[in-house]
């Protein structure tokens, strides 16, 4: 009998919900998804209603942009044509959850903004998945692995953990700067969740690869790679503000190690790399970059922008004004 009892108030409570819910002009999620009903309205007086008897084609498709940002920097477009709809649904609900989604939308969105960051990088050390196995050796100790990629086949960088987290580094702080353009209230979010991405990566090699068992000897390693990235968020913001030639000194320092006989050319193309990339997720939506489509490209695309002879070579060199004739301070 208690269990009749409690299945009949269970029912009557099912039967006066759909009431309540029209009662108050709210509109249930079930009914702003299903395919059948109208796509919901921006307008305070209009609410999704349900037209069983009415057949609607199939949405067109809308074709992929044709001229992304950048060939450094571009974002996925969206496939789905209700997709804008189901976002500004999205966002409502957050704003009547208030923060307490932020955090969760922000980290999983960082994850595959990491992912991105590492795969441009990405290594592997067979020997040491296997029984006995032990990793090979670089000449300064450096556990060596294989990668593949232009950083490592163009660029010539030798695929170690250093190398894999510098050039990730280098790769969030691009999008470091981006989220920088973020609400303050949420820029703090996606700055730490990004960096614990790294973090949790960074363990994980550590074990799986480097043979650090011990969680004390994986967390000093971390201690340190978060003063390097300390530093290179210093580093490459002096560069981006007092110019390009420290700009290189700064990616000549974290990347190449100051390698004395290092490629100038390749230098001067990742500085153009990063210039420019910097310039393309500017220019896209907070939204786009929000939604984690971005992609990034390498630095061989500027090539041709490095090749290019600079206008201030064949100009000539200007005596700078005595201090008299500036109008400074005239001895005796």
């Amino acid at each position: 009998m208690g269990s009749n009892n409690v299945c009949r108030t269970c029912l009557r409570a099912l039967k006066q919900r759909p009431s309540a819910a029209l009662q108050t002009g709210c509109t249930p999620l079930r009914s702003a998804l299903l395919p059948t009903l109208r796509p919901l309205s921006t307008s305070s007086g209009l609410h999704a209603k349900a037209t069983p008897n009415k057949t609607y084609s199939p949405a067109p498709v809308i074709p992929p942009s044709s001229d992304p940002p950048s060939k450094n920097v571009r974002f996925e477009p969206e496939k789905n044509p209700d997709a804008s709809k189901l976002a500004g649904f999205a966002n409502q609900v957050r704003q009547r959850a208030g923060a307490a989604t932020e955090t969760y939308i922000a980290y999983g969105v960082t994850e595959n903004l990491f992912k991105e960051c590492s795969r441009q990088a990405e290594y592997t050390i067979p020997q040491v998945l296997e029984k006995g196995g032990v990793a090979p050796k670089t000449e300064a100790g450096e556990d060596l692995g294989v990668g593949m990629g232009w950083w490592y086949e163009d660029l010539g960088l030798t695929p170690t953990f250093n190398t894999w987290a510098q050039i990730s580094f280098l790769h969030m702080y691009l999008l470091t700067v981006r989220f920088r353009y973020f609400p303050p209230d949420h820029a703090p979010a996606w700055h730490q969740h990004l960096l614990d991405h790294f973090s949790y990566a960074a363990e994980d090699r550590m074990a799986t690869y480097h043979g650090m068992v011990a969680r004390g000897t994986r967390n000093k390693y971390l201690k340190d790679l978060f003063i390097q990235w300390r530093g290179v968020l210093a580093a490459y913001d002096e560069g981006l503000i007092r110019g390009d030639a420290v700009m290189a000194a700064a990616v000549w320092r974290n990347v190449f190690k100051g390698d004395e006989n290092v490629d100038t050319e390749k230098l001067a193309l990742i500085v153009a790399f990063v210039r420019k990339s910097l310039r393309s997720l500017d220019r896209m939506p907070d939204e786009e970059v929000a939604g984690g489509r971005v992609k990034f490209g390498n630095p061989g695309s500027e090539k041709a922008l490095v090749a290019e002879e600079s206008r201030l070579l064949n100009e000539p060199f200007k005596e700078e004004p005595k201090a008299e004739e500036a109008g400074g301070v005239q001895t005796a």
